[in-house]
């Protein structure tokens, strides 16, 4: 089976129409129509994405190997798949050049972004509030949060987020000391947004970005994990 009929067997099992799969990547319903039928190829940065809202793996799609058809499987060996036109690679396949829109994150509630990792496999595109184009470069699980509030609002500092802003927040970004990020604060029913600080013994604070915010700086709870790094924003006009 090629990859055109793996794709329209596998979109037809899930439900989604030819335009549902097409607004997640910032593309028509006829381009997904072509993929389907095998005239074009998807982009490699839509690659991986494509695979997991398939529900399947890059292996499986590129291969038809069914035996590898089941999410998080990946080619061992790039140069044994490499396209003759493309130089695929499977495992950064949104490092590229250029300012194109690099498809679109679903818009989460900052409920649904503090249980990301429990329900990103079972994630809908019906599920988003919105699909936003993004033209940063994200991994899969990418996502998108309008910020609430006014606690990293500092319009004379390098940073400042304003309520109503879009985040982009990338969980598969590594964080470092000064890193915007999104948390999952145990016992809480919602994610928070904060500026990770990191102390030589390896303390990690949380800091309000707002200079007039009560209680800006603590020590993250324990039972707090880090849900993503904030990669980039919109300001909405």
């Amino acid at each position: 089976m090629n990859m055109g009929s793996i794709i329209r067997q596998k979109r037809k099992a899930l439900g989604l129409t030819l335009q549902e799969v097409g607004d997640v990547f910032g593309i028509t319903r006829s381009a997904v129509a072509s993929w389907e039928r095998g005239d074009t190829r998807p982009d490699q940065d839509k690659l991986t994405a494509l695979a997991r809202l398939l529900k399947t793996s890059t292996t499986y799609l590129l291969t038809g190997d069914q035996q590898h058809d089941r999410p998080g499987l990946y080619l061992p060996a790039l140069s044994k798949m490499q396209d003759e036109q493309n130089d695929l690679d499977l495992f950064d396949v949104n490092v590229v050049a250029g300012p194109d829109i690099k498809g679109k994150l679903p818009l989460i509630s900052w409920v649904q972004a503090g249980n990301w990792t429990e329900v990103v496999d079972n994630f809908q595109p019906g599920d988003a509030e919105d699909w936003i184009p993004c033209p940063f470069r994200h991994g899969p699980n990418a996502f998108v949060l309008k910020v609430v509030g006014e606690s990293n609002y500092d319009p004379t500092g390098p940073k400042s987020y304003s309520s109503g802003d879009y985040i982009a927040v990338d969980p598969s970004r590594e964080p470092i000391n000064r890193s915007m990020v999104v948390v999952r604060v145990d016992h809480e029913d919602r994610a928070t947004f904060k500026q990770l600080l990191i102390e030589e013994d390896g303390t990690m604070l949380l800091k309000a970005l707002n200079p007039s915010w009560p209680n800006r700086v603590f020590e993250m709870p324990p039972g707090s994990r880090i849900v993503g790094v904030v990669i980039g924003k919109w300001i909405p006009e």
